[in-house]
């Protein structure tokens, strides 16, 4: 029924970009204009969820920043590509929805990471991703692309409480949001991410009051029990196994090996297991913010200009160096980041996600990630995965047979 996400891709494809065989120093680092312009076009994801954990749930901003910046650092040091980092998305939203505590998100943390060291470390995860073909990996993307494209339109019209404060009225943020992306659509978006970078600058100086407040903010450490444990298994990670599993490990590898080609070979599914796996336990230890990869956070960096592991490195440094000296003054810091930007940038990613359903040929083959990706995003994705794996093999079972 088609090529499976393991099979060699096909590395003349380069959606419009810079091809593989042309920049001969992917296998280094740059530290550029355009690597600069990819490393910001993934904070669509990052700020809120991040403000949000530290105004709603009372994590410490520092510790919030941390582990997401090591990652950052390390994702461009080993895999040398711009691999990003993103929040645990279902885990974070249910955070904020039920206001767990930082002992529960903690807990939950804790759990992920060692689940996913485990599945990397065993060499499982590298296996088990073998069974799952193309279109079921493209409707994943599917359902990524669409929820960024979702969130973007909530950021706009729903803003975040934390939020509400530092913007202007409602349709200012929409006009704004459209203006970015059609921007970043139609334009040269190296140079739309550079200018979105110094309107943000001064976004930030006209809304934050108040002093700033140097040195980092306290960390704690979590009280945990079994009840803490039981709680955050229950309620924060077994929702978010399968997009993790799904999104961070699969759809990122698949990505990674679209755009990248064979200079991707390091960013295997067991590998992103293993990275995210321990900057979760980090997490957890000092009550931060849970992190995983993402497909669609990939495509935002590249779609910007990012080619190499600068990107990632040049990211992860800012948000260091914001929880270290700025810690104590990030709720408002953050908090004053103009909302339309995000939007906007999540918005491109988003759309730019959802075209990787362009290599697909057979109607089945778009019927089965069209399938995949409405489902994920509207229920659950681990059951759009299950029925869609029983509906690919029971096929593929059947088409022997007649043979």
């Amino acid at each position: 029924m088609g090529r499976r996400n393991h099979d060699p891709p096909d590395c003349s494809r380069t959606e419009g970009m810079i091809p593989v065989s042309a920049s001969g120093d992917l296998k280094g680092l740059r530290f550029d204009r355009a690597e600069l312009a990819g490393a910001v076009a993934d904070l669509g994801v990052l700020v809120p969820i991040a403000i949000a954990l530290i105004v709603t749930n009372g994590l410490s901003a520092t510790a919030v920043l941390v582990p997401a910046g090591l990652l950052y650092v390390a994702a461009g040091l080993i895999y040398r590509l711009p691999v990003p980092v993103q929040p645990l998305k279902a885990f974070g939203a249910i955070a904020i929805a039920q206001g767990l505590g930082a002992n529960e998100i903690a807990a939950g943390s804790l759990l992920m990471g060692g689940v996913f060291v485990v599945l990397g470390a065993s060499g499982l995860l590298n296996r088990v991703a073998k069974i799952f073909p193309l279109p079921i990996i493209r409707g994943v993307q599917l359902s990524v692309g669409l929820l960024f494209c979702q969130l973007a339109w909530k950021l706009t019209t729903a803003p975040p409480a934390a939020f509400t404060d530092h913007i202007q009225p409602t349709w200012w943020l929409v006009t704004g949001a459209v203006v970015v992306t059609l921007a970043g659509l139609l334009m040269h978006r190296l140079t739309v991410a550079l200018v979105l970078v110094v309107l943000t600058i001064i976004a930030i100086g006209l809304s934050f009051h108040g002093p700033v407040l140097f040195g980092p903010s306290p960390i704690h450490f979590p009280e945990l029990s079994i009840q803490t444990f039981a709680t955050a298994a229950v309620v924060l990670v077994l929702p978010q196994l399968p997009l993790t599993f799904a999104n961070s490990c699969l759809a990122t590898a698949d990505a990674a090996r679209i755009y990248f080609g064979p200079a991707a070979e390091r960013v295997q599914p067991g590998r992103l297991a293993m990275s995210l796996g321990v900057a979760n336990l980090l997490a957890g230890s000092i009550s931060g913010m849970p992190v995983c990869h993402g497909a669609g956070g990939l495509t935002a960096h590249y779609s910007f200009g990012a080619r190499t592991g600068g990107a990632p490195i040049i990211l992860g440094t800012i948000l260091l160096v914001l929880a270290v000296a700025f810690g104590a003054s990030l709720p408002v810091l953050l908090a004053s980041f103009p909302l339309q930007i995000l939007a906007g940038l999540l918005a491109i990613a988003g759309l730019l996600h959802i075209v990787l359903l362009k290599d697909l040929r057979q109607p089945a083959h778009w019927a089965l990630a069209i399938a995949v990706g409405i489902t994920g995003l509207l229920s659950n994705l681990a059951i759009a995965m299950v029925g869609a794996l029983l509906i690919w093999w029971a096929a593929e079972a059947l088409s022997k047979a007649r043979a």
